[in-house]
């Protein structure tokens, strides 16, 4: 997949995911009295769309060759080695994910009916600057390094991941929500910063930028420590993590060492120089 297909997918599905996630608060409206839900119920419904969002996105991204709906991921997983992303690529794909960011939004404000109008917005800082970018900067972290986990060392089965991936999200979520909104994701903020023309501030930048993107490096720092790659064997298989490999030796009868044919056991080695040293 070239890189413009890539970062028109990655425009794609955030636009589609900033669209979906900001109409979370007027669809959980609507649907809650169907339900016989009220009050707190209210929250048993987003928790529901939350998790059906973040299961059809990752089967989504998967399907359009690895979209992306949030820089952090990007920059994650390359500085992690993971992915073939560069710093050239990044600088084409972050913006594409900005511009599908400030398109669902936008979108989202054209057909959201009038009573559901104040329930639109992105994440808002309710502290003092310093402790956003903390709280942006933890939050991230612990996100980051569970999606990680998840995905490079947690359990085979994908749904399984995915669903440690939205337990995650949904507890930050809610321990973020008196702090920064919050957003862990800088393109989301990005979208609702650029509507309400505060995304060229420094408070934007500081808290919704700076603090995910240390998050972020720190998160991968912190998983090569916790999880460090295994080493691989050397070719030959003669030595692995500096020792010698025994399965690829073979004893000789006057009791010498030599390197044991490609595919072969011991005994067949051992059958082999035997019939040698009779033929000679």
């Amino acid at each position: 997949m070239g890189l413009a297909t890539k970062a028109a997918a990655d425009a794609s599905i955030t636009f589609l995911f900033v669209f979906c996630m900001a109409s979370l608060g007027a669809v959980s409206s609507a649907v809650a009295p169907f339900l016989g839900l009220q009050g707190s119920g209210k929250l048993y419904v987003v928790l529901g769309l939350v998790t059906a969002l973040i299961f059809g996105f990752s089967a989504l991204g998967k399907a359009l060759g690895g979209a992306s709906w949030n820089p952090t991921a990007l920059v994650a997983f390359a500085y992690a080695g993971v992915s073939k992303d560069t710093l050239f690529s990044l600088g084409v794909r972050m913006p594409a994910q900005m511009i599908g960011a400030v398109g669902g939004a936008l979108a989202i404000l054209e057909v959201m009916p009038k009573k559901y109008a104040h329930m639109l917005g992105g994440p808002k800082l309710k502290v003092p600057l310093s402790v956003g970018v903390v709280a942006e900067t933890v939050l991230t972290f612990a996100l980051t390094l569970t999606v990680l986990w998840a995905i490079l060392r947690g359990p085979r089965n994908p749904s399984v991941k995915t669903g440690i991936i939205v337990v995650a999200t949904i507890v930050l979520v809610m321990a973020g929500g008196a702090y920064t909104g919050p957003a862990m994701n800088p393109a989301n903020a990005f979208a609702w910063a650029f509507v309400n023309n505060e995304h060229t501030s420094w408070e934007h930048f500081a808290v919704y930028w700076i603090g995910p993107m240390v998050g972020t490096v720190v998160s991968v720092w912190a998983f090569n420590l916790l999880f460090p790659p295994k080493r691989p064997v050397q070719k030959g298989g003669a030595v692995a993590n500096g020792q010698i490999d025994k399965k690829a030796e073979v004893v000789k009868a006057d009791g010498s060492v030599r390197r044991r044919a490609k595919g072969a056991t011991q005994e067949e080695s051992v059958a082999d120089e035997s019939s040698k040293q009779k033929a000679s």
